[in-house]
């Protein structure tokens, strides 16, 4: 068996590709694993200004969990021994993250495969890929992932979804605001690259700053929120990439990041 995984790094941006074409890319411990590591490597990384999560070939993204009956590392048990499940591990991870995390969904996205588009920051997919939560269908409801679909997809949409187990195209799942850009399918990555330019020039510690204050607030309530953004807001002025924006503003040029 190859590598669940193939790691790409190329101007900037770390691709992880799920590489189990054969199993519709489908979720197993060894990718739950292998992209948590990447994820690490990645963050330090300093070259590194932003992380994509795609799949190998054009039928699927990611499939969700393996259920075949010899699949290896399946998702749907725990251990009596370790019940920290990858899964909920793989999720911490992914939130954690402070470089910009984009899914580049190249096909159907379904099951812990929505779980994983739900918790990148950003998301571009061909419109004829389907996403949705199919576990009613084998007799589940997607537990583990509902941290990640309650964050972004309207209740009514998500009732429907999780008890109907109908998947919507990409194309329909914009109406919802489930993803950022549906192209089709020749179009995906031009659109991607066009994307990623607009992230990468961008100084790289006010995002990474940015997206772990913004990880805290979330979980905050309105007033704590008020007393933290100011005190993120003084600290991040202070650092040599904002010194360095306000200069390059100031001088009418593009600024020179570095990252610091």
């Amino acid at each position: 068996m190859g590598a669940v995984l193939n790691l790409d790094k190329k101007d900037g941006v770390f691709t992880i590709t799920i590489n189990r074409p054969e199993r519709r890319n489908a979720l197993n411990e060894a990718v739950a694993t292998g992209i948590m590591e990447a994820l690490d490597q990645a963050e330090k990384d300093p070259t590194i200004r932003a992380v994509v999560l795609t799949g190998s070939g054009s039928k699927a993204f990611c499939a969700g969990g393996d259920l075949q009956p010899n699949a290896e590392g399946t998702p749907f048990a725990i251990e009596a021994h370790d019940p920290q499940h990858y899964v909920p591990k793989l999720f911490q991870k992914m939130e954690a993250c402070r470089l910009p995390l984009i899914a580049k969904v190249n096909g159907h996205a379904l099951a812990g495969g929505f779980g994983i588009v739900c918790g990148c920051d950003l998301v571009v997919a061909r419109d004829d890929a389907l996403i949705g939560v199919t576990e009613v269908k084998v007799g589940l409801f997607p537990m583990m992932i509902l941290p990640f679909l309650l964050r972004v997809t309207p209740t009514r949409i998500l009732m429907e979804m999780c008890l109907t187990g109908e998947p919507l195209t990409a194309g329909d799942a914009i109406n919802h605001h489930l993803i950022n850009y549906a192209v089709p399918a020749d179009e995906l990555d031009s659109k991607m690259d066009w994307l990623l330019k607009r992230i990468t020039v961008n100084s790289p510690t006010g995002i990474r700053l940015g997206k772990q204050a913004l990880a805290k607030i979330r979980e905050m309530n309105f007033e704590t929120a008020l007393e933290y953004a100011p005190f993120m807001l003084a600290n991040m002025a202070r650092t040599k990439d904002a010194i360095e924006g306000f200069s390059a503003f100031s001088e009418k040029r593009r600024p020179e990041w570095t990252g610091r």
